[in-house]
């Protein structure tokens, strides 16, 4: 069996998390979600996580958070870390110490609309200023640059029918659902 790991942080809503579970679930993959790991207990992921049975791992601000997450990828050792609403930088002490691959997904198709202060709504936000008809998720790796891994899979989506920012991340969210769970599973 093949473990991941689900990171979030902030005020993760989940529904990646949720529906990558349910993937695994509904096609009887022979992956195990090993635990969730959040920045904040009060995060909706937590209940979720909960729900499911899953374990959740706390950070414990004492310790710097790359040097808290190195700690726990020894103690806690899987095959694959998802990003799901995690927005910390890992820096490069992190990546010299640990060797397992992580990838996460970006509700845009990268290069575009990528790097620092690109997530969530600031990304739908600089997509819809900017007037753009298509758009898309982008499954990548995760190295010490924001947004700046291996890029691993893109969908594209007709946004041209938004007439917000808030719609095309509600477009967008759907792709980033198709996708994600594949990935996981050709990875794996």
């Amino acid at each position: 069996m093949k473990k991941i790991a689900i990171w979030a942080s902030g005020q993760s809503r989940g529904s990646n998390f949720q529906n990558i579970y349910n993937y695994i679930k509904n096609n009887d993959l022979d992956i195990k979600i090993e635990y969730v790991f959040v920045t904040e207990e009060s995060a909706p992921i937590v209940k979720k996580a909960k729900d499911f049975g899953i374990e959740v791992v706390y950070y414990d601000r004492a310790i710097d958070l790359n040097s808290f997450l190195i700690r726990i990828c020894i103690e806690k050792p899987v095959d694959l870390i998802v990003l799901a609403g995690f927005m910390r930088k890992l820096n490069r002490s992190f990546f010299e110490s640990v060797k397992t691959k992580i990838i996460n997904i970006h509700p845009a198709l990268l290069p575009k609309y990528g790097g620092k202060g690109m997530y969530g709504m600031n990304v739908h936000n600089a997509v819809f200023r900017a007037d753009d008809k298509v758009s898309g998720a982008t499954v990548h790796f995760v190295n010490e640059y924001y947004d700046g891994g291996e890029v691993l899979f893109q969908k594209e989506c007709d946004i041209s029918f938004c007439k917000n920012a808030e719609e095309i991340a509600e477009t967008v969210l759907k792709i980033e659902h198709e996708i994600y769970p594949r990935v996981i599973e050709g990875i794996l």
